[in-house]
This record gives C-alpha cells, structure tokens and sequence, in this order.
C-alpha cells in the first residue's frame, strides 16, 4: 500500500429519467398563478421517474457515464461510495448493489447519508482515502425525491427532482489537485427543518398510518432558506481560508442547486463574480445531493474543467448539515 500527495477528478457522468415534468403541471396542481415556481425558485422543469425506475438503476447509470469519461480499470476502483437519501430500501444498503452493477469487483461500497451535503462529505472522505490508500474511489449521488414529495405541499413540492451525479476520484502527485480546503458544519438544533416522519426507529412503520407520515416536509420554508444561505457562505468562506485563497481566485462556483435565490445570495456574501456560478437548476430542480455531481458533469460537458482550475463548492440542507470545499483540477 501507498499513498498519494493528492486526488485528481479522473472522470465525471450523469443520469436523468426520461421523464420531464414542467412547472405548468405542479402549478395546476397546486392552484398557483403561471410563473410562480420560476419566480420563486429559478426552476423551469425538472425529470421525475417512471414506476418502474429504480435508485440504484439511475446511481448505475451516472456511473457508466463517469466510467466512459476515465481510462481507469473498473477493477481498480477500491471504494464506492453512494450518497443519498432514497434507498432502494431500508435495509440493505443500495452501494453494494451499485457496485456489482458496474461490475466493481474489487470494490467496497456504502451509503452516506447527508441529505444535501451528501455529495461533499463523500467527496472529503474519498480524497483522504485516495491520499491515504493511493487507490481510485467511486463517488455517485443520486436521489428519486419525486416519491417523497407530497404533492399538497407548496413548499417542497415545486423544488424536488429526480437526478444522478458521479465522479470518479484517483491518487494524484500533484499537490495543486484535488481538496485544497474543506469546511464541514452541522445544526442539530434545526434537525426537523425537513423530514420524513416515519420509517424510522423513533416512528416505525404501522398498519392505517397516514400516507404524510412517509413523505417529505419542511417545517418553515423561510427559516430553512435562511439557515442555507448562512451555512453555505459561512463553510465557503472557511473553506477559502482553509485553502489560502480569495474568492477572486476562484474559476467556476458550484452550489447545492436547493434555489436559485439561496445560491445568488451565497455568492454575494462571498464576493463571487455571478457569471461564474455553475447553474443547473432551471433544468433539472433539486435533487438534493445529486445537484453538485451533476452540475459537474454538465458543466464539465458544455466547456471541459481545464488544469489549474479552482472550484468552490457548496452545500446545505437537511439536519442541517453543511460543507464547503475547494478543489484543484
């Protein structure tokens, strides 16, 4: 076993069901005027899945992307890691099949849950395991939020979507590459901003239980987007500090894709030029973890991350939790 001096982004993919649903739909549903959701949120459509769509099915195809865009062996993966808060079911955990699905042989697999942070305490803890181990990780995040909407809610059911994000991550010599700061952040005090109420130990499943106990709430949609933008600026702007750099410094802003509104005002409190925020969420919503991954992809597709590159990315949400990182390409 060796070790690497850093981790390099070797390779990025993304998946979406086929199935586009735009804010007309959702606005009908909920009687709001034509326009609300957009005004609102900055989303304009979004993809849903069909019955037959599975978690581990959409996480599998972000990572053939990934696998497609990298001359890595599938054989020399040594981790994947799976961030997401829809399972293909409560136990066992869906990595594992992700794993044999891509035909990871050689592979040890896990779920993360970190709701909307997801994606960024999976990516820290696979560049210490590339650093540490010198092997390449899989990373995928991935979420069907569409089955955990309830469509009588105003305030989660025009922001959710369904989406995947995969990269894969690899030993680098190269000390300039890969996590160059990291900030990671938590408010247990606002644990019930979102969340699911039943399904879990304290709340378990039971015969008659109303169909809302199983699906997503958000308890104050304003404080929520308060929290998001504080905790997101705040782990930005560690993060920078922790990297030695300002935000001038900074080449592309990748933020949690939770609302077009949070992700402007982070960018304004960490001085970030607007024309180099990543934006995805007008196409694609919120898919909560999976928005990052993805939004690298997308990016990475339309004008290709280039060496010597900084990014700054960051994340909010339920838990709350928080992350800010700065990576090196």
């Amino acid at each position: 076993m060796s070790g690497a001096r850093s981790s390099f982004l070797a390779g990025l993919g993304h998946a979406v069901p086929s199935r586009r649903v735009e804010n007309a739909e959702i606005e009908i549903g909920l009687g709001l005027e034509p326009g609300w959701i957009e005004r609102r949120t900055g989303i304009r459509t979004r993809h849903w899945v069909e019955d037959t769509d599975t978690l581990s099915g959409l996480a599998a195809g972000a990572g053939e992307a990934a696998f497609n865009d990298t001359g890595i062996a599938r054989g020399d993966i040594a981790l994947t890691l799976l961030a997401t808060s829809t399972p293909d079911h409560l136990l066992p955990p869906s990595a594992p099949l992700l794993a044999h699905r891509l035909g990871l042989a050689n592979s040890g697999a896990i779920d993360l849950a970190g709701a909307c942070s997801g994606f960024l305490y999976a990516l820290t803890l696979a560049d210490g395991f590339v650093r540490s181990q010198g092997k390449p990780v899989l990373i995928v995040a991935a979420n069907i939020l569409s089955r955990r909407i309830n469509p009588a809610e105003r305030a989660s059911a025009v922001l959710f979507a369904d989406a995947a994000g995969a990269v894969v991550l690899a030993p680098s010599d190269d000390a300039e590459k890969g996590i160059l700061g990291v900030d990671l952040a938590s408010d247990g005090s606002r644990y019930d901003l979102i969340s699911i109420p039943a399904g879990g130990s304290n709340k378990p499943f039971a015969p008659g239980m109303a169909a809302e106990e199983f699906l997503m709430t958000m308890r104050d949609g304003r404080e929520m987007f308060t929290q998001a933008v504080e905790m997101m600026a705040g782990c930005g702007a560690r993060a920078l500090a922790d990297a030695g750099l300002d935000a001038a410094r900074i080449d592309r802003f990748v933020p949690h894709q939770a609302n077009a509104r949070i992700f402007d005002a982070v960018a304004g409190k960490l001085g970030i030029d607007p024309q180099k925020t990543v934006r995805t969420i007008e196409s694609y919503g919120n898919s909560s973890a999976a928005t990052i991954a993805l939004s690298l992809s997308i990016a990475h597709r339309t004008r290709p991350l280039a060496s010597g590159e900084k990014l700054l990315l960051t994340a909010a949400g339920a838990g709350l939790t928080a992350g800010g990182v700065v990576f090196g390409i």
